[in-house]
C-alpha cells in the first residue's frame, strides 16, 4: 500500500469511530434531562477533536506528496540535492508514524473506556 492509501484508511477508521461516539453522545443526550449545556459542550469538543484529526491528516498527506514530488524530480534528473530528497522522505515517514501512534493510543483509550464496568 502507498502512504496516501494508508493515510486514507486511517482517516476512514477515525471517522467511523467518531460516528460511533457521536451516536452514543446523542443517545446519552436524549436520556439526560436539563443537560443541554453539557451536551453542547460535548458536541463542540467532538467537532474540535475531529477537526484536529482531519487537519493532522492533511498535513501528513501534504508531506507525503511533497516527498513523492521531490523523489520523482530527483529521479528525472532535476537539480535537487539528494539530502533534501532524503530529508523530505524522512519527514513524511516520521509524520505518518507519529499519526499512526496517536491513532493507536486514542483507539486503545476508547476501547478501555468502553470495556469499563458501569
Amino acid at each position: 500500500m502507498t502512504p496516501v492509501n494508508d493515510a486514507s484508511s486511517v482517516l476512514a477508521q477515525i471517522r467511523s469511530y467518531q460516528a460511533k461516539i457521536s451516536d452514543q453522545h446523542a443517545t446519552v443526550a436524549n436520556d439526560l434531562d436539563g443537560a443541554t449545556g453539557t451536551t453542547n459542550q460535548t458536541i463542540n469538543f467532538n467537532n474540535m477533536v475531529g477537526k484536529a484529526f482531519v487537519d493532522s491528516m492533511r498535513k501528513v498527506n501534504a508531506l507525503q506528496s511533497e516527498a513523492n514530488t521531490m523523489m520523482t524530480k530527483f529521479e528525472m534528473g532535476e537539480d535537487i540535492p539528494l539530502t533534501d530528497v532524503v530529508m523530505s522522505m524522512q519527514k513524511s515517514s516520521l509524520a505518518f508514524e507519529a499519526t499512526l501512534q496517536v491513532r493507536n493510543k486514542v483507539l486503545k483509550a476508547y476501547e478501555d473506556i468502553m470495556n469499563m464496568p458501569v
